[in-house]
């Protein structure tokens, strides 16, 4: 039984139909079918081993659906690659930073993407000036010294605060974030919760995988729950509540029916 409230009459973003992901005889997404508009922050919702990661892998090219379409800005795309996602302009947090330890952080930051002059040289000193200023104005990260330090020498937060500092920089229309907030203190939680609002005025979409639901209420224009691989609600935040939500992570459809006929 699928919920849904979502009401969209203009062209999406981008739109996912029918996802289905099978693992040899284990199917981990089964029939998803989901729209994220302009201008849009959308919650991803559910318990562990509910889809969510391979969903965001699927969304940011990483990982190859068995089945389904993916269609952006009413273009579908047959091939669902990273060179795809990247030249859209999806830019994606994943759990795991992804960042080398024994490079600085301003390589870390640019890596793939670096400043040259036209003999192909990097511009160090250009790429160490915007990375100090991204660090110090977008991601609020204390204890970080300098955009030459190592990313070995920081703690967990810190580099996933760095991996974040880079997703951010280089957004263009969607950018989704995979649980970002774990590894983060309550001062950097709420400058990424706001840099979310801020992205939205400025035109950009964002995802936001969290278990946190308060955090997700609070940013969120509407929430996705996924339960065992398949979407269980897809509802606008003016149209649930903390509460309900809660119920269909915690028993999934089942929840959501008793949320609503008031035995939750």
């Amino acid at each position: 039984m699928i919920i849904d409230a979502t009401i969209d009459t203009a062209t999406p973003l981008l739109r996912v139909e029918g996802v289905t992901k099978r693992y040899g005889a284990n199917t981990v997404l089964n029939d998803v079918s989901f729209d994220i508009g302009h201008s849009e922050v959308v919650g991803l919702l559910g318990d562990n081993g509910a889809g969510k990661s391979t969903l965001v892998k699927i969304m940011s090219g990483v990982v190859q659906m068995s089945s389904g379409s993916y269609t952006w800005e009413g273009q579908q795309h047959d091939t669902v690659n990273r060179a795809l996602t990247e030249q859209l302009g999806v830019e994606t947090i994943f759990q795991d930073s992804a960042l080398v330890p024994q490079m600085s952080i301003t390589r870390n930051l640019f890596m793939g993407r670096e400043i040259t002059n036209r003999l192909g040289l990097m511009k160090m000193k250009q790429m160490d000036a915007i990375t100090s200023e991204i660090l110090d104005t977008v991601v609020t990260i204390e204890g970080i010294k300098s955009s030459k330090q190592l990313v070995a020498s920081l703690s967990g937060g810190q580099a996933q605060a760095v991996a974040i500092a880079r997703a951010v920089h280089f957004k263009r229309s969607l950018l989704i974030l995979d649980e970002p907030t774990s590894a983060l203190a309550v001062r950097a939680t709420e400058a990424l919760l706001n840099y979310l609002r801020q992205l939205k005025s400025e035109g950009v979409s964002s995802v936001l995988v969290t278990h946190n639901l308060h955090h997700a209420y609070q940013v969120c224009d509407r929430h996705i729950v996924m339960n065992h691989g398949r979407k269980i609600l897809d509802v606008r935040r003016e149209d649930t509540s903390v509460e309900e939500l809660t119920a269909a992570v915690v028993e999934g459809a089942v929840g959501v029916e008793r949320f609503r006929t008031g035995a939750f």
